[in-house]
């Protein structure tokens, strides 16, 4: 480690937003500290997060694949087994390698990284603190610099009456990493992170449960999708109970209450995926003065800055969705404000998906949502069981949704029930980006035969000019 303790800039976390905004910064000619309490870089999307559950995601799609599909593609494999032990080992090796490849990087470009944790002293100075045993880890230091830089994410969140004991009552961080398959497996909230490992340890031969207190599980999406997407995962073996309020979890049995109804879950394993919360515990955000919103997030103004000067803040500690692809972007544009140059961030154009097969993504306004603001819209929808790659893939499931304003054409939103619909939904955000109409994305030239087809119909259908559909 560098003697230096004064730096241009200190970012404090090194998850997708910090780690990307020290790049950023460093390209940009600055002198950068990067502070992490984990051993290793990345923060929880590489650590034990985003990847490793795409990670298992996929391994477990294979083992599907060959258990209940290869035969039909005239593939004979005879009996499938699962080794769990190795599934989890490829897991591991995936997210060595990449957070491996981000410390390179950061040396690379000259980035001083401090291993410990971070707490303010004033606006303008920290002190960092050894994590673990003392006599393995520095003495507490104090690194100062023009700015700061918080960056340090997000946590689960855990219910008062259901702690996390991180071994029965499980967050993500657990969930990830189970050494046997569960036999019956209670998923506590059907969102994103939820819906995504319920998936894989369903493949993998548990009996999961998904309950959801709200009225349908993926609930930021339109109710047409959800309910093709509800009726897919319960083909899969997923049972999912919506509008049920979780009351205790007791002697292997989850209690729930739907209106007057009780219910009980056998559970041998919870999930608890009910949301995360900023995390900016230990910071001391009062010695710098940085004051949080109604809702425990660090106030900023629009270009992130924090009521603290010189302190800005960005990613899962800021109001927005908590995403890693939002965090980086909002990494970049602090680390150009910084160095005086003209950053950018198009937060109303954040994507969301939802990796499952067939996955669900989206940007923009949903239907619902311009419905329920009274806009003037033109909606064209388009089958995936009408794409000739998708029936080659085997991957008809879904279909893709484009919202249009009435008048202008403008594209306004869309979502994606599909296979690769996270990759599907890029090029629409892209004419997004640029104030595209239903009608550019559709004269846009898409090769064949591709699942990106889909978008072009559906783009197509908003005039009601479909081609390959009536």
């Amino acid at each position: 480690m560098s003697s230096l303790t004064s730096f241009d800039l200190i970012v404090i976390g090194a998850g997708p937003g910090g780690y990307v905004c020290a790049f950023r910064a460093a390209q940009l000619g600055l002198n950068v500290a990067l502070v992490e309490k984990r051993p290793t870089l990345g923060g929880t999307c590489l650590n034990v997060g985003c990847i490793p559950s795409k990670a298992l995601l996929a391994s477990s799609e294979h083992f599907v694949f060959a258990q209940k599909h290869a035969a039909e593609h005239g593939i004979k494999l005879g009996s499938v087994k699962l080794d769990l032990a190795t599934l989890l080992q490829k897991k591991d090796a995936v997210v060595t390698k990449l957070v491996g490849g981000v410390a390179q990087l950061a040396k690379a470009r000259k980035i001083t990284v401090i291993t410990g944790a971070a707490s303010f002293v004033s606006p303008h100075t920290i002190s960092v603190s050894p994590v673990g045993a003392p006599s393995a880890a520095p003495a507490t230091q104090q690194l100062t610099a023009k700015n700061i830089v918080i960056a340090t994410g997000s946590a689960p969140v855990e219910l008062p009456f259901l702690k996390f004991d991180g071994h029965t009552v499980v967050s993500s961080d657990d969930a990830i990493a189970f050494s046997a398959v569960p036999k019956k497996l209670v998923v506590v909230g059907g969102g994103a992170i939820g819906l995504e490992l319920g998936s894989v340890w369903a493949r993998l031969g548990a009996d999961v449960t998904v309950v959801e207190f709200l009225p349908k599980i993926a609930a930021t999406y339109d109710d047409d999708i959800v309910r093709a997407f509800t009726r897919i995962l319960q083909k899969q073996g997923l049972k999912i109970e919506t509008g049920a309020k979780v009351t205790g979890f007791a002697k292997g049995l989850l209690t729930a209450e739907r209106g007057p109804e009780k219910l009980a879950f056998p559970a041998d394993k919870v999930l608890v995926a009910v949301g995360r919360r900023p995390f900016t515990d230990a910071l001391n955000l009062a010695a710098a003065g940085v004051q949080l919103d109604d809702k425990k997030r660090i106030q900023v103004d629009a270009h992130l800055k924090t009521t603290a000067p010189g302190v800005w803040a960005l990613g899962d500690v800021v109001a927005g969705p908590m995403l890693a692809h939002k965090a980086e972007e909002d990494g970049v544009a602090v680390a150009e404000w910084i160095a005086g140059k003209p950053g950018h961030v198009n937060w109303d154009l954040v994507p969301g998906i939802v990796y499952t097969d067939p996955e669900v993504a989206s940007v923009g306004l949903g239907e619902d949502q311009a419905k329920a603001a009274g806009l003037a819209i033109n909606v064209g929808k388009f089958n995936f069981a009408a794409n000739g790659r998708a029936i080659a893939a085997d991957a008809t499931d879904g279909f893709v949704k484009i919202i249009a304003d009435a008048k202008t054409d403008k594209i306004l939103g869309a979502q994606i029930l599909g296979r690769n619909a996270g990759e599907l939904i890029s090029e629409i955000v892209t004419h997004m980006e640029y104030g595209g109409s239903a009608e550019d994305l559709a004269r846009t030239i898409h090769a064949h035969p591709t699942m990106s087809e889909a978008v072009k119909e559906a783009a197509l259908a908003v005039s009601k000019s479909a081609l390959h559909a009536l």
